[in-house]
């Protein structure tokens, strides 16, 4: 009952974010080729406890109930933001209840809508001190593998800049900021606990950890190498941490469906983006890339 219950709910909202409504510039629609694809419209879904998804078929937006406010993970494209919102509220919940909303990464499908979801909830978006600046200037930062494909999102001015390790704390939420660069050197991934009386599960939710790149930057230049390194801390870190319920930044590179909660999928995860970089790696060497 519950679930047709927001179906219900969802589709009026959907129905509502389609309306045309004045320009923007905080959700003025970015025009990349997979738009349509990452922002294919799914109901919102909930996946254990007080964690929900609130995002799309192919952009993972979480959505963390900790009984003090609401925390969102992430933001995707600008013109994302209005269905986002839309999502958060056909679950029940009023989006001025959003506290904080915890980025991944500084690239417009991940932070695109930051800005406005920011603006139009009051929370304070939280990064790294790397993405920060990024965020700041609505520019990918210029050791970014993918700097050379120019663009630019939003600039975000409400920001708390969080350290490797620290522990944002609201309500019964408990979550850890994790350092997982290499897709881009500020890229953060987030854990937290999720209970159903006196069961508890592990949720990650992961950055992007794919070795990709505009054209003509090598992993295997003298500058590349410190991001072959943060791969590495970070397939190290993905390795470690307890992980029940993994959510990855594109649901597609977690497996199928929106998160994935097979034994070991954080350690998949991992092993999915070492492959693809040994490939890149000798890819550079045969002077295919």
């Amino acid at each position: 009952m519950m679930k047709a219950l927001v179906l219900g709910f969802w589709m009026m909202g959907a129905a509502g974010a389609a309306t045309p409504v004045a320009d923007d510039p905080l959700t003025r629609p970015i025009a990349v080729e997979r738009a349509k694809e990452w922002l294919k419209p799914v109901p919102p879904e909930k996946i254990f406890g007080d964690t929900y998804l609130v995002g799309f078929g192919g952009l993972s937006v979480a959505l963390i109930d900790t009984g003090e406010g609401l925390v969102l993970v992430d933001g995707a494209l600008p013109q994302a933001a209005p269905m986002i919102l839309a999502n958060v509220r056909a679950l029940g919940f009023d989006p001025k209840d959003i506290k904080f909303i915890l980025s991944t990464e500084p690239h417009w499908d991940h932070a695109g809508g930051l800005a406005a979801l920011a603006r139009d909830t009051g929370a304070t978006v939280v990064a790294s001190a790397r993405a920060a600046d990024a965020l700041r200037s609505g520019e990918m930062a210029e050791d970014d593998p993918q700097h050379a494909y120019g663009g630019s999102f939003p600039a975000v001015a409400r920001l708390r800049v969080v350290k490797d390790g620290e522990v944002l704390t609201l309500g019964r939420a408990v979550i850890t900021a994790h350092a997982t660069p290499g897709h881009t050197a500020g890229s953060m991934s987030w854990s937290w606990q999720a209970c159903e009386g006196t069961t508890c599960k592990a949720i990650v939710f992961a950055s992007s950890l794919n070795p990709v790149s505009a054209d003509g930057y090598r992993y295997s230049s003298a500058a590349g190498a410190s991001v072959v390194a943060g791969f590495g801390k970070s397939h190290a870190v993905m390795d470690a941490l307890p992980c029940d319920v993994l959510i990855s930044a594109h649901p597609d590179n977690a497996g199928s469906g929106r998160y994935n909660a097979a034994l070991g999928a954080c350690r998949a995860y991992a092993d999915r983006s070492r492959g693809l970089l040994a490939k890149r790696l000798a890819e550079e060497k045969a002077g295919v890339k």
